[in-house]
């Protein structure tokens, strides 16, 4: 194996000769995906570190916070690693995303069969319509953040559970932030909205829950972006059911 310190440096086969160990760790976790990281130990040999998978619901894997430190105190981490359980390993487009996000390769391992594909970064962006939910990773605000790219406006990521939105001692995700992305609200409720909506505004609503759970761009026109639980991401109908559940308006300063 080569001794070069860099993430870059290891090669697919590097990685590729580790699935026997990915292997054993997949069987141990199916039907649930297992994950861990690939480092690379201070004399130079690659070793695979199964992780805990906190995944609830809706996320596939998230490795675990505490997990990862320790990994990184065993040495570099030169890629992540999870299984495809009944699946291809071909990564989906949440994958592709995390891929980009973590500016590491992947190992992909498929459960029982153990056939394996390494993804590297390489720039992706996931297309902002028809994105699988995914918590964390495809969700109403990463769909946001990822619109507001688009117009040149970037907005910081957000550690987020499932479930943040029914625990009153946790973060308030939308009202403890969008003052320090640089929103500023315009209106609470829809009735006052009603005349000063205009396209980029965000809208916060509450849907089935104790505080404000969902987001969604205003494109003009009675027309909204959003990605709600359980479904693909869309524009749709600024109709009835939301002008109900919406609870603030909100403006960014680049469009005041």
């Amino acid at each position: 194996m080569t001794t070069d310190n860099t993430a870059a440096s290891a090669t697919d086969c590097d990685l590729a000769a580790l699935v026997p160990f990915v292997c054993i760790h997949a069987q141990a976790e199916a039907p649930r995906e297992c994950c861990g990281v690939i480092v690379r130990e201070a004399f130079g040999a690659l070793t695979y570190l199964a992780c805990t998978n906190l995944a609830q619901r809706t996320e596939h894997f998230i490795i675990d916070g505490a997990d990862y430190a320790r990994a990184e105190d065993t040495g570099e981490v030169v890629a992540i690693v999870h299984s495809h359980v009944y699946e291809p390993p071909e990564p989906s487009l949440a994958d592709r995303t995390g891929i980009e996000r973590s500016k590491l390769p992947w190992l992909i391992v498929n459960h029982p069969l153990g056939t394996h594909r390494v993804i590297r970064p390489e720039g992706f962006s996931a297309p902002l319509l028809g994105r699988p939910f995914v918590h964390g990773v495809h969700d109403c605000y990463a769909l946001v953040r990822d619109y507001y790219a688009t117009q040149g406006v970037s907005l910081n990521d957000y550690p987020r559970s499932w479930g943040w939105w029914d625990d009153p001692q946790g973060p308030d995700l939308y009202r403890e932030n969008f003052a320090i992305e640089g929103f500023v609200q315009i209106a609470t409720g829809f009735d006052d909205a009603r005349a000063k909506l205009r396209e980029h505004d965000l809208i916060l609503m509450q849907i089935r829950a104790p505080r404000e759970n969902h987001m969604a761009v205003y494109l003009g026109n009675s027309v909204i972006l959003h990605h709600l639980i359980g479904q693909t991401s869309r524009r749709e109908v600024y109709q009835e059911f939301y002008q109900r559940r919406t609870t603030a308006v909100l403006r960014h300063r680049a469009f005041m």
